[in-house]
Formats: C-alpha cells, structure tokens, sequence
C-alpha cells in the first residue's frame, strides 16, 4: 500500500485561529521512501513560550523561513493523492486543509489514517494512546519528539507494526484499513 506519513507543529491548537511552524512528510511507494518534505513556516505570529517549551521552534527560527502561502502549493503537490497517514490524523489534516482552502481555494480530500484510532482498535489494553506511548510500546525511539520530522518517522515505525497487526486479521487494502479504523473499539 502506498501512502504519505505527515506531522505538523503549531501555535495552538485551533486550525482557523492558530498557525502552522513545521511540516514535514515521508512518501511511501511499495514499501520505501520515495520523497521527503520537510520546512520551518514563518506563521508570520509571535510563536507562544510554551510552544517553544514543547518544540523547540522559536521566533528566530522561523523568521526567514517561506510563509504557509508559499509553503502549500508545494505540500499539495508533494502529497498528491496518497492515503494521509498521522497520528491524531484531525488534527494535521484539519489545519492543513484550512491552509490549503485559504491559500489555494483548495479542499484536501485525500483518505485519512489515523494511527491514534488504529491503536485504540488494535492495542485496547495500552492506558494511553499518545505517540509518546505508542513509541514506548513499541521500542522505538523518537529522540526529537514535537518536532515534525522525527514526530513523522515515529508514526512510520508505529504505522509499519500497525500494518502488520492489520495483516495477521486479514486486513491489507486501503478501503479495509479505513473501514477498520471506523470499527467499534473493543471493550
């Protein structure tokens, strides 16, 4: 199955209030990476401490960086039509949506995985569902974590043994996988 992994950072939480400072993707073809997208956005707002606190992005690093207006033509582009993989998929895929309708009068309407609802299905013993907890589960190590590109090949390694997991209940084409995501979660 093909499909683009992506994670965003942000000022906050709200896609219509808030901006977006980092977005970074990985592109999958036949199980290897066949593009990366990875840049700082100067969200053209003073970025709040406690998202320097959690990210490490500040005012100095984004100064010079492109603008989400010229950020996004290249996103969309990059994406294309690929499944849109992330963990807590609304999140990402709302504010990058709305960049993408107030920048290009474009809507996104590319299939979305979330690797939260996957591991709410498939792991429903773990007490907590956060990538930070996905990567304990799983041994991986997210040695810059809220940053977007190694956020993005965290949800690579969790979506590679979530694929797997799917596999051994016969799930493997992209309509089942969506189909599965949308399942009553086990109690």
């Amino acid at each position: 199955m093909d499909f683009t992994i992506v994670d965003i950072e942000t000022t906050g939480l709200s896609a219509y209030y808030h901006k977006i400072t980092e977005i970074a993707a990985l592109k999958y073809e036949d199980g290897e990476v066949v593009g990366e997208f990875s840049t700082l956005v100067n969200p053209e707002v003073r970025i709040p401490r406690f998202i320097t606190r959690l990210t490490g992005i500040d005012d100095d690093m984004v100064r010079d960086k492109p603008k989400i207006k010229e950020v996004m033509p290249r996103f969309h582009s990059f994406l294309g039509d690929s499944p849109f993989v992330a963990h807590a998929a609304t999140f990402d895929y709302k504010f990058l949506d709305h960049a993408l309708w107030k920048n290009m009068g474009l809507n996104l309407d590319n299939h979305k995985i979330c690797t939260c609802r996957l591991a709410r299905r498939l792991l429903p013993q773990l007490p907590s569902k956060r990538l930070s907890s996905l990567c304990s589960h799983f041994n991986i190590e997210n040695e810059n974590a809220h940053r977007a590109m190694s956020d993005v090949r965290a949800t690579t390694e969790i979506f590679h043994n979530f694929l797997d997991m799917l596999k051994e209940k016969d799930i493997e084409d992209l309509k089942d996988i969506l189909k599965f995501q949308k399942s009553k979660i086990p109690r």
